[in-house]
């Protein structure tokens, strides 16, 4: 399991990072992990997480380490 990481200057947990992505809280979260890509905006660093929003439903989510730059995997 990834321990916290730092993002945009500040340390989060993998629920933490979740919710950054999501703007709300989620209910669960897996650990981060490095994602093997870049940020479109300015190309640092972009982080991994899995998690649950709701009950029925899983998201994967990427957030770049230096900027507001965030995506997920949903249709």
């Amino acid at each position: 399991m990834t321990a916290n990481r730092v993002v945009q200057g500040r340390m989060v947990t993998a629920e933490s990072l979740a919710e950054m992505i999501e703007g709300e809280d989620v209910m669960d979260a897996e650990s981060i992990e490095d994602a093997d890509r870049e940020c479109p905006e300015c190309g640092s660093d972009v982080l991994e997480v899995g998690y649950m929003p709701s009950v029925t439903a899983f998201v994967t989510g990427w957030k770049c380490q230096e900027c507001d730059w965030s995506d997920t995997d949903r249709e």
